[in-house]
């Protein structure tokens, strides 16, 4: 019994799961208690082969350790499986079960992930939903909010490319309206080509007449969610959320020009670092050159 006490109170609290723990545990036992190894085995469930059994350290193993670390550092939001396609591009040769393994041991918290939905029905039961095929097919757009740290409003209008996840711009300003958005989709059908479709919900900026019209004559068909249906928007609402997740929740604006400046960084850093999981681990746009005016900035 005062062994079973000491596992819980002692230095390894949790479950004793992995051989790894369970020879911990055992040591333990036999140091603090001087049981013999077959008493503290059989305590732990152990098996004696794997308790004798030596454990080999690769040579490499040190240095992609303080890698993984780093890598967590720098990016306190991705889980192991993205610390692993990161690695995997500089260089190293790794599964992400020997990372898991390193991640576990270090004592790092993998982020919490959302449960996926698949209410994609509009208000009379359809499931109709125009999906991307190709580049520039379908973008979707969308309105994020913060404040300063003052309480000044900040408003956020987001752009991505559905088919490649690529975040074509993230427009900051203390207001936007219709015209800000206009302005925002001209630079950007100018650099890229116009798109066949565009998403967004029924807010008072996407459904201005004004915006419209100039779609129209374009020829943009614009796409509009059922009112009070934001999973029918999803891509575009999981990228609000990266953003908020990421960036949003950790840092703190002092100022509309810090905000720009460090949300244009976090978007470049997301088309061109940030591993996506539903295109196998690869960022969206790993060697585009992206052309950012000066407009899209402020």
């Amino acid at each position: 019994p005062g062994a079973r006490y000491f596992l819980v109170e002692g230095n390894l609290q949790g479950k004793l799961l992995g051989p790894t723990r369970k020879r911990k545990a055992v040591k333990i036992l036999r140091e603090r208690f001087e049981v013999s190894e077959r008493r503290a085995c059989k305590i732990t469930d152990q098996v004696r082969s794997t308790q004798r059994r030596v454990v080999k350290q690769r040579d490499d193993e040190d240095k992609l350790r303080e890698d993984i670390v780093s890598f967590a550092s720098l990016y306190g939001r991705y889980g192991y499986k993205r610390i692993t396609a990161l690695l995997n591009r500089d260089g190293w040769r790794v599964n992400h079960k020997r990372v898991y393994r390193i991640w576990r041991e270090e004592g790092l918290k993998v982020p919490a992930k959302q449960p996926k939905k698949r209410r994609l029905w509009f208000n009379n039961g359809s499931c109709i939903r125009k999906r991307a095929e190709y580049k520039n097919h379908v973008w979707s757009y969308d309105f994020v909010f913060d404040r300063t740290q003052i309480g000044r409003p900040i408003r956020m209008l987001t752009i991505i490319d559905e088919y490649t996840r690529e975040c074509l711009a993230i427009k900051v300003k203390n207001k936007l309206n219709s015209i800000d958005v206009i302005h925002a989709l001209a630079d950007l059908f100018l650099m890229r080509g116009v798109p066949h479709y565009i998403r967004s919900d029924n807010g008072a900026e996407f459904i201005a007449k004004r915006l419209k019209k100039w779609l129209h004559q374009l020829e943009v068909k614009t796409l509009y969610i059922a009112p009070g249906s934001p999973w029918e928007n999803g891509y575009i609402e999981s990228f609000n959320g990266r953003l908020r997740d990421e960036l949003l929740n950790g840092e703190i604006f002092y100022s509309l020009k810090e905000a720009q400046v460090l949300v244009e960084m976090w978007r470049k850093e997301y088309n061109t670092v940030r591993p996506h999981s539903s295109i196998g681990y690869k960022p969206p746009a790993p060697e585009g050159f992206e052309i950012v005016s000066e407009n899209l900035a402020c």
